[in-house]
């Protein structure tokens, strides 16, 4: 079982860190706790220790535990430390070298992933001593996890809301609860529709949802890649940890693959891309006239996946989806050839349970070796088996074992 160290400090958040440790539980870990004297103030030691069955630990000199240096112990057991709610006392004095209290003199001595959760009233969160000891902070290493908006205990209302625990857990288990075997693996993704405009109020576009392509992304920075995710119109939030680039058109989703195509691993074309775009935009809305229909005249897109094909290296690993009605293999097969891919991810619009909107999918890898249909899942299981088919393609490829 792996340990979650959770270090609470002296917010008035300090009352939502009970939910994070009992969620970090149910999730599996062990959970220690230290607090600070002032986060006593706000909530109890009691609670933690009842949530977590460990003793909360609070002072450096207590006389009352096992055999070992305990803040030396607490640090080295650790495989996740997060802090939360976060002060700007204690961001200070981890900034800054000061290890004067049980909670500072431990991280001090933690190795594992550190996290930093700050909470706090928005003046105290923008003053520029703050600002300049998280940036020291995430120059040592730590990852700072952006406080919310909203209306904070003091009345005001800004930046400086400690984000909701489900974020926290999902952040704390992108560094523990997976593993990294795609690390240092530059990840592109492109997800959702594309739309084309037609005058400056109408568009051309499909049913795409986006949900395949979040969900891969997902997966990939849970498995320790660095990913960007290239989206069209959707209202889907981005992945934690994921970079999210928003585009509009066919042109403009191109335009960012292609720039950052030298500098890519691995790319997984997951957008549902229009082929097709008005020849002309009308720079006033199209109006109504009677008796007369008005008629689109078409031209291609810029198709993404071949243009990156055509350009690849040896080392890339390209990934393509395939949406059909009919001769899914056969369709599948040939895009596979045609735009010098390594693999295509192939589906039927006419599965059920499969598709755009749904949150389910039913998928056949098609690659030059064979064939292989995976099982009816959710698409975020899915991404899981995509990934392990890519890093074994990978492994196999380079010859070094992930």
């Amino acid at each position: 079982m792996k340990n979650v160290l959770l270090i609470v400090t002296g917010s008035i958040a300090a009352y939502k860190a009970a939910d994070l440790a009992h969620g970090f539980r149910k999730a599996g870990f062990n959970v220690n706790v230290i607090m600070t004297r002032n986060a006593a103030f706000f909530i109890n030691p009691i609670t933690f220790e009842t949530l977590t069955g460990n003793k909360c630990v609070m002072d450096t000199f207590d006389r009352d535990f096992d055999f070992e240096v305990e803040h030396i112990s607490l640090a080295k057991a650790a495989d996740l430390c997060m802090v939360a709610p976060a002060s700007a006392d204690i961001i200070g004095k981890i900034a800054n070298g000061i290890a004067d209290d049980m909670a500072s003199t431990t991280i001090m001595a933690v190795k594992c992933p550190k996290l930093i959760a700050p909470a706090m009233n928005t003046a105290m969160y923008e003053n520029p001593i703050v600002q300049d000891n998280m940036k020291k902070l995430k120059s040592y290493g730590y990852e700072i996890i952006e406080p919310a908006r909203g209306l904070l205990a003091c009345g005001d209302e800004g930046k400086g809301k400690l984000p909701p625990v489900e974020e926290l857990i999902e952040c704390g288990l992108r560094h523990i609860g997976h593993i990294k075997d795609m690390a240092g693996k530059r990840v592109l993704i492109t997800a959702g529709p594309t739309a084309e405009r037609i005058d400056p109020v109408r568009f051309i576009t499909n049913h795409s949802s986006g949900k395949m392509g979040y969900a891969l992304a997902d997966a990939a920075a849970d498995r320790g890649a660095y990913v960007t995710l290239v989206s069209g119109r959707t209202a889907l939030k981005a992945p934690l940890g994921v970079d999210r680039v928003d585009v509009f058109s066919a042109s403009e989703m191109a335009e960012e693959v292609f720039k950052r195509q030298k500098d890519t691993d691995i790319f997984i074309f997951a957008a549902a891309v229009a082929d097709f775009r008005p020849a002309e935009i009308s720079k006033s809305k199209i109006k109504k006239k009677d008796g007369e229909t008005p008629v689109i005249h078409l031209e291609r897109t810029v198709d993404i996946l071949e243009t990156v094909g055509l350009k690849r290296t040896e080392k890339q690993y390209i990934c393509g989806f395939a949406m059909e009605t009919e001769d899914l293999i056969e369709n599948a097969a040939k895009k596979l050839k045609k735009k010098n891919a390594d693999m295509i991810c192939a589906n039927s619009l006419r599965d059920e349970g499969a598709g755009f909107i749904s949150d389910t999918n039913r998928i056949t890898l098609i690659k030059k070796d064979g064939n292989r249909e995976l099982p009816f899942l959710s698409k975020r299981e899915l991404s899981d088996l995509i990934f392990d088919e890519i890093v074994s393609d990978i492994s196999q490829r380079t010859g070094v074992s992930s």
